[in-house]
């Protein structure tokens, strides 16, 4: 399986209980408020002490969640505790101040109860389904290092500002077999470099998708499994290199459950965030730069837009390998010095991204692999790739767009290369990146495959053995353990297949 016991280094996404998706303070504020609505029916023995723990352990744990931070999940249950505990405490009071303890009856009664029953279930169903995303442990035998670089191409202007004199910038994120880390390492969040990062591209992630920006809160508090700056594992050789574009408003960081799993078994990923097209881009000075993309309402213009948005993209993946030769040859950060094997490269990408990644593959020859994760191909001129390649779709239903798979077809048919369509049934089209890790399990999102981790694990584990065989040339039936993930099509050179 795809995970493994949490170490106490791992940082906050260890406090945060599997099942209920609640840390220890928000269950026991939790049971406090079940109690205190329990508290009216129970004998009258039991009542008094009862509402006197109950009470105590709610109004605690209330008190530390305001100081410790707290999540909009639990608003509903401290709201349905606060609603009982006057009506719990109110008896008690009157006894002890030796006026009669006057009760509701149970008909009176019963419609609050139910409330406030339903105030505190909304608690941890909230909680389940917008969770703290725990990213699956890694299966391989490396250790993960991160690191973040910012690159200007000087040969290239940035066409989405009026400045002659502004070039093309691209955020990169490698991440990279590294030597184990001491025990209490601190892991990277996961959304960015610092917590203030990670909320802002929380918050423009919510923005793109026009959701309100407090459902995506627990994103920014969940860890990786990679450590900041961890020295390069010093066996392994030369890493095959695997360059990854996320799909459109996404970020360099929304497949890191998949980049993790790569470098665990030996290859490094780099992944790029697009400025002026990822959902928000924070530059090491510290500026933001949002996206520009919106639909336009018009489809012939979108899809020019999106044409164009791909060729720049298709232009950062060429970019981008450049740079990562300059750094095996020593230039710049010498950490990764002679452990680049930039002659087994890979273009990938998510969506806009996978169609980024094919544009570059057929404009690139240095290129030796492409994976396209469920995008649309874009590229105005249908000319051959060499490569072999990858396209992994969500399952075809209804809703999928009737061009899509015959344009897929097409492209993958121009390859003179062996060229791989999976269908991976019970997919949509977020399974292909963490949102199953963090999104509610709803199959229009995010599929219907059994368990949170499951999407993102069929999608590591069929593009790992893809890799393997085409940029480490390990033998074996690759067919045949592709089709054990979903429906495969095999296109080979001349048209066969």
């Amino acid at each position: 399986m795809w995970r493994r016991a949490p170490r106490a280094d791992d940082g906050p996404v260890t406090e945060i209980i599997a099942g209920p998706q609640l840390s220890p303070l928000e269950i026991l504020a939790l049971l406090g408020a079940v109690a205190l609505v329990a508290a009216r029916w129970l004998p009258a023995a039991a009542r008094e002490p009862v509402t006197v723990a109950a009470g105590s352990l709610f109004a605690l744990c209330a008190v530390g969640l305001g100081v410790t931070g707290l999540r909009w999940q639990l608003l509903p249950v401290l709201a349905g505790g606060a609603l009982a505990l006057p009506f719990a405490v109110a008896p008690l009071v009157r006894r002890r101040t030796g006026r009669p303890a006057r009760r509701a009856r149970w008909w009176v009664a019963l419609p609050g109860t139910a409330l406030c029953v339903v105030l505190t279930a909304t608690g941890p169903a909230a909680a389940w389904a917008f969770p703290v995303p725990e990213l699956p442990a890694p299966t391989g035998r490396f250790a993960v290092g991160t690191r973040v670089m910012q690159w200007i191409d000087p040969d290239r202007p940035e066409t989405a500002t009026p400045d002659p004199e502004d070039r093309r910038t691209v955020v990169v994120q490698l991440w990279y077999p590294a030597q184990e880390s001491p025990e209490g390492t601190p892991r990277a969040r996961y959304l960015g470099r610092t917590e203030q990062e990670a909320r802002t591209v929380a918050d423009a992630l919510a923005s793109y998708s026009s959701l309100p920006g407090f459902l995506m809160d627990g994103v920014p508090r969940a860890r990786s499994h990679a450590v900041v700056d961890a020295p390069v594992a010093g066996e392994g050789g030369r890493f095959p290199v695997v360059l990854f574009s996320p799909g459109l408003g996404g970020v360099r960081t929304q497949n890191t459950a998949w980049a993790e799993e790569l470098a665990s078994h030996g290859y490094v990923v780099a992944a790029l965030d697009h400025p002026y097209d990822s959902a928000a881009v924070v530059l090491a000075d510290g500026r933001t730069i949002g996206t520009e993309n919106a639909s336009t309402g018009d489809d012939a213009e979108d899809d020019r837009r999106a044409a164009e948005t791909t060729r720049i993209r298709a232009a950062d993946l060429g970019f981008v390998l450049t740079r990562l030769e300059r750094l095996d040859r020593g230039e710049g950060d010498a950490a990764l010095t002679g452990r680049l094997d930039t002659a087994r490269a890979a273009a990938t990408g998510h969506s806009l991204g996978g169609a980024a990644a094919l544009q570059a593959a057929r404009q690139d020859g240095r290129f030796t692999a492409v994976i396209d994760l469920d995008g649309y191909p874009r590229d105005p001129e249908r000319l051959p790739f060499h490569q072999p390649a990858l396209a992994l779709t969500q399952a075809i239903g209804p809703q999928t767009d009737e061009r899509y798979i015959p344009r897929l077809t097409e492209v993958l048919k121009l390859g003179t290369a062996t060229g791989y369509r999976l269908t991976v049934p019970g997919t949509a089209h977020l399974t292909f990146t963490d949102a199953p890790l963090y999104l509610p399990p709803l199959p229009s999102l995010v599929g219907s495959l059994d368990g949170r981790g499951e999407g993102p694990r069929v999608v590591a584990a069929a593009t790992l053995a893809f890799l393997d065989a085409t940029l480490r040339q390990e033998p074996g039936d690759l067919a045949g353990t592709l089709s054990a993930y979903g429906d495969l099509t095999v296109h080979r050179p001349g048209g066969s297949g």
